[in-house]
């Protein structure tokens, strides 16, 4: 009988505690998640064609399907192929959907026909398309494509026998750029445009120069141009921002400039009327933060003028009205994503705010559009318990149309997210942060607390859907992220406060921050944890440099030492001219007063790094160096090599989930023993 009984009790504590596991977020739930991506609206606006993004839990990655979807929510697949799918275009008579897939085997460009119902393949292409766009006509779509340049190596070795099995040759370097990060070692060869016919048949090259012919495509009125961005001056390398518009004649090639100034222009679209181009820029002013505008001109490069004067953040894209009199556009204010509508004298309002949600792990910015008849906006909607949804904006009026994440979480006790808002010791301004209480909060106990410090640094959290944070929080945590000085959507100047002076600053609003929720009284002063990745990275090696305050850190992705970093980064081009007063042999005292390797002397905190092998934005050589450092120091340390990535740990799912579990297994080995 006691046996049973004991049994009994077990087995119910046992169903019990499975039960509250399911009830909160997961690791292996990371599989289970989905958002919504590239919104494209028929052209009657009676319904839209978007991605919908997947985990493809066999083989390790995200995979994306187009779906329809009605105002009314009504939802259904377009193709039916297990395949890749992405990049969807109407023709101009809303006849045919072209896309590119990977049904075939490789990247192709496909057309999905209305009237049938019915899709195929049209081109034989033997690298990946990009960027697709319409003929006015609909006779032709115009794509990008990488066109390789075969170049002979400068060294050939003699002497090896017939059958003989050598080790590869060495790989000669010789371009500025080099490599790049999720690309890897650049290949001989350009981005070029081409045309191919909508009924299929052999693409055409329109572009031959040595130049990176690439972005977003659009046709003239006429179909006789191809309009695009590019950076085709001979010294690009010494002038990295300097884009400029052009326009290509479809017939000879001939490639004509229609702005000229110094700083990048990009993404231009024309009018329905064909009159006009609206693209996006700025004027080169050096700094590391620069606000990107909204501009009209005349479709043969004058008249060119300012939209959004009068606006003081970052255009992050736009789409004309159907009737050319205004253009719709995004932007992030605060933490949030913003749309709004200008006429064509800059006059602008704001229309409807959560635009976003396609960072599904940690809370960034960043969200898609579409604009149809009657001007019906079809756009991607954040919510910081649900990765993106689509939702229909109506003449002001809007509705969600999607649930993707009901089945996945709908059961779940996530983290409510509640904004935080407290001022700087430094300078009494006023500063944002969020914080995520974990499944069953109760004020009247303590927590531990996990300050989560977002990376650019030149970008911004909000209130958004993070599966990093939201496991941070089912495992008991109290997560706090905040906008320290530096971040974007406050304005040009507070994002350039920590210009040629980062870190600084943002170091004490980061603590101000975490002394703020501390007030609140719910948290446990010996159970601080502190992490970040990439900008992230930087601070949180920058801060267990200069306090003792956190019982473990972990240091993603980092840069820890400026000089060395400028010399092995992708964009090291750029990095020294906008980022420091010059070169790093010319300015070392600047570049090592910035550098975390600096006050490595004064850490005392278990500082764990993890960084992706494939890394070339924040390369491995600085996790090195900081590991090897502490070792030296006498620190307790660790280093986690995540394989098979780039800087973007989260492109594999289960690299999102090993970053996740790793980070928390040094916070809990760090955690204060337990009192009996």
């Amino acid at each position: 009988m006691k046996k049973w009984l004991i049994g009994a009790i077990a087995a119910t504590l046992s169903t019990s505690a499975l039960a509250q596991t399911d009830r909160t977020l997961q690791l292996e739930n990371v599989f289970d998640l989905e958002y919504a991506a590239s919104p494209t609206l028929h052209p009657s606006g009676d319904y839209g064609v978007f991605v919908r993004q997947s985990m493809d839990i066999k083989h390790d990655q995200k995979t994306g399907r187009l779906w329809t979807v009605k105002p009314n929510g009504d939802m259904r697949p377009l193709t039916g192929d297990s395949a890749h799918e992405w990049n969807p275009v109407w023709s101009p008579d809303g006849k045919r959907l072209a896309f590119i897939s990977d049904a075939s085997g490789s990247p192709q460009i496909s057309i999905y026909w209305t009237d049938t119902g019915k899709h195929a393949v049209i081109s034989e292409l033997t690298q990946a398309p990009s960027a697709l766009s319409w003929s006015p006509n609909g006779q032709y779509l115009a794509f990008t494509q990488f066109t390789p340049v075969e170049s002979a190596a400068p060294v050939s070795l003699p002497g090896k026998p017939e059958g003989a099995e050598w080790t590869a040759p060495p790989q000669f370097v010789d371009k500025d750029n080099y490599r790049y990060d999720g690309g890897g070692y650049v290949s001989d060869g350009y981005q070029q445009i081409y045309v191919v016919s909508a009924e299929g048949g052999t693409a055409r090259q329109i572009t031959h120069d040595e130049f990176n012919n690439g972005g977003s495509l659009e046709w003239s009125a006429d179909g006789k141009q191809i309009y695009f961005s590019a950076n085709r001056r001979s010294d690009a390398f010494r002038q990295p921002m300097n884009s400029e518009i052009y326009a290509v004649q479809v017939d000879t090639g001939e490639v004509r400039t229609l702005t000229d100034r110094n700083g990048p222009d990009g993404a231009p679209k024309r009018s329905p009327d064909g009159d006009w181009l609206a693209f996006t820029g700025n004027d080169d002013n050096g700094m590391s933060s620069q606000i990107s505008r909204l501009y009209v001109m005349s479709s043969d490069g004058s008249q060119s003028r300012l939209l959004t004067a009068d606006l003081d953040r970052s255009i992050t894209g736009f789409a004309w009205d159907t009737d050319g009199e205004g253009i719709y556009f995004t932007y992030d204010d605060h933490g949030i994503g913003q749309l709004a509508r200008t006429d064509l004298d800059g006059d602008y309002e704001q229309l409807t705010d959560r635009v976003g949600g396609l960072s599904y792990s940690r809370p960034y910015g960043g969200g898609d559009f579409s604009v149809a008849a009657d001007d019906q906006v079809l756009y991607t909607l954040s919510n910081p318990l649900r990765p993106a949804d689509l939702a229909w904006w109506d003449d002001g009026e809007t509705q969600q149309v999607t649930q993707l994440n009901e089945d996945a979480l709908g059961h779940k006790q996530l983290a409510q997210v509640e904004e935080i808002n407290y001022q700087s010791s430094v300078d009494g301004r006023d500063l944002q942060g969020w914080i995520a209480y974990p499944p069953n909060f109760d004020k009247n106990k303590d927590y531990p607390l996990i300050l989560e410090i977002h990376g650019g640094p030149h970008t911004n959290y909000g209130p958004r859907f993070s599966a990093e944070v939201q496991l941070y929080a089912a495992a008991g945590y109290v997560v706090l992220y905040t906008n320290p000085r530096g971040s974007t959507s406050y304005g040009d100047d507070f994002a350039n406060e920590i210009h040629q002076n980062y870190p600084s600053h943002d170091y004490d609003d980061l603590m101000d921050g975490v002394d703020a929720v501390i007030d609140k009284g719910f948290i446990d002063e010996d159970q601080l944890y502190v992490t970040g990745g990439s900008g992230g990275g930087v601070l949180t090696a920058w801060i267990v440099g200069h306090t003792d305050r956190f019982r473990a850190a972990v240091v993603a992705k980092p840069v820890i030492n400026w000089y060395s970093f400028v010399l092995t980064a992708d964009m090291y081009n750029y990095f020294y001219q906008y980022w420091f007063p010059g070169l790093p042999w010319e300015n070392l005292e600047h570049y090592m007063k910035h550098s975390p390797i600096s006050y490595v002397g004064n850490v005392t905190t278990p500082t764990m790094l993890l960084t992706g092998e494939q890394d070339y934005r924040t390369p491995m050589s600085e996790t090195e160096q900081y590991y090897q450092a502490l070792k030296l120091a006498g620190v307790e340390t660790a280093m986690v090599r995540i394989q098979n990535s780039g800087h973007s740990i989260y492109a594999r799912p289960s690299n999102l989930m090993s970053k996740v579990a790793y980070i928390l297994y040094w916070f809990e080995k760090h955690q204060p023993a337990t009192q009996e």
